[in-house]
């Protein structure tokens, strides 16, 4: 297995370490250190994959995550491989080989060599930009059964696994008052300068190692040494000190409000049997004081004829492989340039022992001290000289050259070349900058968009703000850094750093570049995944397209796993020019999270199998199941839904349970009711706001129900709320609103009344609830309680009091019911809950009670006419809609919603209202979302009057019952209407929705 592309020495690969691997099922052999693009070049395979649209070959064109033609599937061996275990569209210049793993090319079919998709190059006039928007129009017929499935089988580049993922994903937060985002010279020096102003530090980079260009720069020296050694110094004075945190293998992902940062931390898949205690991957999720980005700078593809055949890569990244990776990318190298950096390229890959067949550089007068060297090395110099087109299919076998003049182009022949290393200078990495919604400011001199005034706490750094040079690189690193600090609170001086080599460069190009070939018949490509061409370019301004983001989305030009890192501003420039307008105006494409594609593993965590979906228990779950009882899921929780005995059915056990309470007393678990604290000088004020309901004048001790609004004036949520003192308050929700109602109210608290001194806590994992509802309640409670009066006069209905039971368990004890009955509910520590339960429990027995589940609560509520958010509510449902006026407080000034309840559409006659309906043959059960008409038959088209929101058998009402909105529904009452169902119409009276107890005396037994 010879690696002829292989240097005889140098690198940073081990050598000594050689690693054996497959691709597309063939054997190849690297050494540990080693990309799997550096590898296969190093094998000289150069053929890795297929472009998406006209399955043209394509080879490696990068040495990093920009990468658009390398995506391949990777598994740790090719028996997981082979079973459907692999992971698609991974990018092979940052796949780590390690011995046994088996990648596969993608896109193609049946092989690589001969692709039966590359049809379609031959067809690509029929293919042009927009194409979909103008075949698939017709037949209509033929979208569902031809044109859908034809694309959907098209679609993507790799093949999803067909094997459930083994792997584990793990997930952190951290905190940090320094993040740095990228572990190149400017990173480093960030880090360094941070660390020493007394930060804590998170360093994170995408590559293996730190150290970025200093990686792969030969002669560079910081400080009087090498490159390399001054990273390892720096690498070892970050790991020694405790505040620093070194992440190599993760990328920053993603830029969100507030100075959060996603990361995601590659920690396994470099090895070959990892540790199986440790996740494939783990996502970093960091608040960061200040943000320092370092994210360098990207080069830029030249855009020629023919400029994506395997063999063409970008300059710097043929320099990275050769210094780097010991490979020389091929045995004769020709060069296409614009800038000075691609002449170092070559200098070092003849250094290497390469041979440069020439170096064509589109300026007529290129630095005299770079064509110096160059004659020195005995390399071609070709100076006002573009390349015009590559001879070769499957790899690059000549060059053709073109000379610039005024009047256009001429031929200057070709070369004999198995290798072209393109440059058209340096595009700043400004995603994460953009991502922090910071603005661009395009720098004409520059040919670049560089960072503009940050909206959030960070700063960028380096190259990815146009600084070049290493010294200067350097330089503007430790001052970012140490501002970061100090901005953070730890100030700081700048480090100083004297560096030699790595000199700063000049020369650019942007759009196509001039050739003298027949314009019809080639094709010059500016997004290599997405195929798409210069020409596709300007038919898109022709056909209308004028702004950047409409030519994106018609042509697909920016739209591959790179986010157009490499095509954009050649695409910009094409535009710009095909408009005649300025690049700036013309705009910038959006660049979005995530930076680089994630796993969806990553993103999903721990959250999969039964933590997708985890199921929350009371501490009186496991009781309830001894009990017999079946379990509902409300929300995440397990809630008891009923207690047969007996063999009894469902319908059978809720009207036993259902007539116990009404007659002599019933226990449930209300654990899962969400349950809030708010405390703070202003908390009476702040509920004023949020409810509809007043609450300054609650007394210390006492109860109210209050109704929460929607800013458009519907209802969201209820429940009880309970004064424990002059700035503190029990608040209770649904049992699914918890986590909105609490969200809702911190947006306020935070947004619009930050004045407000009131702090929110949850507490639902704080107190279980165990209701104790029926005319025995207190009889059935009395002998635990320690300290609290339970008389009728001491603790009135909607009363709470704070105490113990049970010889010293706390408890807050409310006096409160959902059933119509007296009720209490204890509110107790979890831990304790069980024991309190089993004592009340003893005594509800002793009483003949029962506990009762979520099926009879509902039956006993409806009886009463309580709604229940989301079956009587909808979300366009407003207080007075469901005859709750009374809980809106008259001569409040504002509340949440209060607004929108004087829309005109919010008052206008004939809105649904909640009524109570009776069947007429006082046996049928009415379906719930049954609709409601005024004749027993409508017409087809007629419209409904309402609907029916919950039906039950009621035995206390000896038959069922149901509750139901209605256009102008209190009008009604009295009325005959109809509920339409397939075997023919069902007569309902309309009445008041409260069948049991009208006048509440029950409440107050």
């Amino acid at each position: 297995m010879t690696q002829q592309n292989r240097t005889s020495e140098g690198g940073r690969i081990d050598r000594g370490t050689p690693v054996t691997f497959t691709f597309d099922g063939k054997q190849y052999q690297g050494f540990a250190g080693d990309t799997l693009a550096s590898a296969l070049l190093a094998n000289d395979v150069l053929l890795v994959g297929r472009s998406f649209k006209y399955h043209r070959p394509r080879g490696i064109v990068t040495a990093g995550s920009e990468e658009p033609n390398a995506l391949v599937g990777v598994a740790r061996s090719p028996a997981k491989h082979a079973s459907g275990e692999a992971t698609p569209n991974l990018r092979a210049t940052q796949v780590e080989i390690h011995q046994g793993l088996a990648a596969e090319s993608q896109n193609r079919w049946p092989s690589l060599a001969f692709d039966i998709g590359a049809v379609n190059d031959k067809l690509s006039p029929l293919f042009v930009a927009g194409f979909y928007y103008k075949t698939f129009m017709w037949p209509k017929s033929f979208w569902n059964r031809v044109y859908e499935p034809f694309i959907r089988a098209a679609a993507g580049l790799g093949k999803a696994p067909t094997k459930p993922d083994t792997d584990t994903y793990a997930n952190t937060y951290a905190h940090c008052d320094v993040l740095v985002a990228g572990g190149g010279p400017a990173g480093l020096a960030a880090a360094l300068a941070a660390a020493r102003s007394g930060a804590r530090v998170i360093l994170a980079d995408e590559q293996a190692e730190f150290g970025g260009s200093l990686l792969h720069e030969r002669g560079a020296e910081i400080d009087g040494k090498p490159a390399a050694d001054w990273v390892i110094d720096a690498l070892g004075e970050l790991g020694d000190n405790p505040r620093v945190t070194l992440l190599p293998r993760t990328t920053v992902f993603g830029y969100f409000n507030q100075n959060f940062l996603a990361l995601a931390e590659r920690v396994t898949d470099h090895l070959a049997e990892p540790d199986p205690a440790l996740p494939r991957e783990r996502m970093w999720q960091v608040r960061a004081k200040e943000v320092v980005l370092a994210t360098g700078a990207i080069e830029r593809p030249l855009v020629f004829p023919e400029n994506d055949r395997p063999g063409v890569m970008m300059a710097e990244a043929g320099r990275i492989y050769a210094n780097r990776y010991g490979v020389v990318p091929g045995k004769a190298t020709a060069v296409a340039t614009a800038g000075d950096s691609a002449w170092q390229a070559a200098f070092d890959i003849a250094e290497a022992g390469g041979t440069i067949a020439v170096i064509a550089d589109l300026r007529a007068e290129p630095p005299a001290a770079l064509v110096e060297r160059a004659n020195a090395l005995g390399i071609r110099v070709e100076t006002s000289c573009a390349v015009t087109g590559i001879i070769g299919k499957t790899r690059v076998k000549r060059v053709l050259l073109g000379r610039l003049t005024d009047t256009g182009v001429v031929s200057a022949g070709e070369v004999e070349a198995d290798c072209l290393l393109m440059s058209g200078g340096w595009t700043p990495n400004v995603s994460l900058h953009s991502q922090a919604r910071g603005k661009l400011d395009w720098q004409p001199h520059m040919g670049a968009f560089l960072p503009g005034d940050p909206v959030q706490a960070q700063r960028s750094a380096g190259s990815c703000r146009g600084v070049d040079g290493l010294a200067e690189v350097l330089a503007d690193g430790a001052r970012a850094g140490v501002a970061a600090a100090t901005a953070a609170g730890h100030p700081g001086e700048a480090p100083s750093f004297t560096a030699t080599g790595g000199d700063a460069g000049s020369g650019w190009w942007l759009g196509a570049v001039p050739h003298d070939r027949d314009a019809s018949r080639v094709r010059a490509f500016v997004d290599f995944q997405n195929d798409v061409t210069a020409k596709d370019v300007k038919l898109a301004v022709r056909e209308g397209m004028h702004s950047i983001e409409h030519i994106k989305r018609y042509t697909t030009t920016g739209m591959a796993t790179d986010q157009g890192r490499l095509s954009n501003m050649n695409a910009l420039s094409i535009a710009s020019g095909a408009l005649g307008n300025e690049i700036p105006q013309v705009g910038l494409t959006t660049f979005r999270q995530p930076y680089t594609p994630v796993t969806f593993g990553t993103l999903a965590t721990t959250s999969r199998g039964d933590l997708f979906d985890p199921v929350r228990k009371t501490p009186i779950h496991d009781w309830a199941a001894e009990q017999g009882a079946a379990f509902e899921d409300v929300g995440l929780w397990k809630r008891a839904w009923y207690f047969s005995r007996g063999g009894e059915d469902m319908h059978d056990a809720v009207a036993r349970e259902c007539r116990t309470v009404r007659e002599s007393v019933g226990l449930f678990d209300a654990t899962t009711l969400g349950k809030i604290e708010i405390v703070g000088p202003d908390a009476a004020e702040f509920l004023n706001r949020i409810y509809t309901n007043p609450w300054t004048k609650l007394g210390v001790g006492k109860l109210r129900y209050g109704l929460m609004l929607n800013e458009a004036g519907f209802i969201m949520d209820d429940g009880v709320v309970g004064r424990l003192a002059d700035d503190r308050f029990h608040v209770t929700t649904t049992t699914g609103g918890a986590p909105r109602v609490l969200a809702h109210m911190e947006d306020y608290l935070q947004t619009e009344w930050s004045d407000l001194n009131v702090w929110l806590t949850s507490t639902t994992e704080q107190w279980a609830v165990i209701a104790v509802q029926g005319p025995k309640a207190r009889e059935a409670i009395a002998p635990l309680v320690d300290d609290i009066d339970l008389s009728g006069d001491a603790f009135p209905h909607m009363s709470l009091r704070e105490g113990h039971v049970m010889g010293g368990v706390p408890c807050r004890l409310f006096r409160m019911s959902f059933t119509g009955e007296a009720g209490y509910e204890i509110n107790v520590p979890p831990s304790r809950a069980r024991a309190v339960w089993e004592a009340v429990w003893a005594n509800v027995e002793k009483l003949d009670g029962c506990a009762y589940g979520t099926e009879t609560m509902h039956v006993l509520r409806a009886e009463k006419g309580y709604i229940i958010v989301g079956q009587e509510t909808d979300g366009t449902v407003t207080p007075d809609d469901v005859g709750m006026s009374w809980a809106i407080g008259k001569k409040k000034p504002d509340f949440v919603g209060k607004r929108s309840l004087a829309r005109p559409d919010l008052v206008a006659e004939g809105r649904k209202q909640m009524v109570g309906l009776l069947t007429k043959d006082g046996k049928t059960l009415l379906e719930e979302g049954a609709q409601v008409t005024v004749e027993r038959s409508p017409a087809r088209g007629t419209s409904a009057l309402g609907h029916v929101t919950s039906s039950y058998q009621s035995p206390a009402a000896g038959r069922p019952i149901a509750l139901a909105m209605i256009a102008g529904g209190r009008d009604r009452i009295g009325e005959t209407l109809h509920v339409p169902m397939p075997n023919g119409g069902i007569a309902v009276e309309v009445v008041q929705p409260v069948f049991v107890d009208p006048e509440g005396s029950r409440l107050n037994a």
